[in-house]
């Protein structure tokens, strides 16, 4: 039986050094981590991974049942595809496992609370947003890109990508810019 631990954090101004220490202190033999949104499970390759190389009798241990998910039907379909290769998820806080019934109703309504907070969160930032808006401070997100320096370069005759690569962004990017 391997202890596997994964933790999560959404930005990457956040750190998980905390989770971290928690999850070797439960003696977890490898631990994944990786900084990005719980709200789904697109683009969580460190999640995938954890999945694919539980084996029967494993054991996948979170600290907090949203650094798994924030959405219940998320976080139940991660704990079905762990079931379904033979393995257990743990929950440190509170402790809770499913290697029990008990577990998997507590995980379900858990998994409820955790999406709701995210509604929570998502409502009262956009009461702020249009708060600050009324009251003219806020000026939406500061730019990444020059875009003026997008159109210079692709007049001047560079392709996409080498315009990725002078300005330091995406490809994507790049042409998220130019099919405006």
């Amino acid at each position: 039986m391997t202890k596997i631990g994964y933790a999560r954090v959404s930005t990457v101004d956040q750190d998980f050094d905390g989770q971290i220490a928690k999850l070797q202190a439960e003696g977890c033999d490898i631990v994944r981590s990786e900084k990005i949104s719980g709200a789904s499970r697109n683009g969580r390759t460190e999640l995938k991974t954890v999945i694919e190389f539980l084996r029967p009798d494993d054991e996948l241990i979170v600290t907090r049942l949203d650094r798994l998910g924030r959405d219940t039907r998320d976080v139940l379909n991660i704990i079905h595809d762990c079931e379904q290769r033979g393995a257990f998820v743990t929950i440190l806080d509170p402790h809770i496992s499913t290697r029990g019934d008990m577990g998997h109703m507590v995980i379900t309504v858990l998994g409820m609370v955790a999406q709701m907070e995210r509604r929570f969160i998502k409502q009262r930032q956009r009461e702020g947003i249009e708060r600050s808006k009324a009251s003219g401070v806020y000026k939406g997100g500061k730019r990444r890109i020059d875009r003026d320096a997008v159109v210079k370069l692709k007049d001047e005759g560079m392709k996409p990508s080498q315009i990725a690569s002078e300005l330091g962004c995406s490809r994507m990017q790049v042409y998220r810019i130019l099919n405006v």
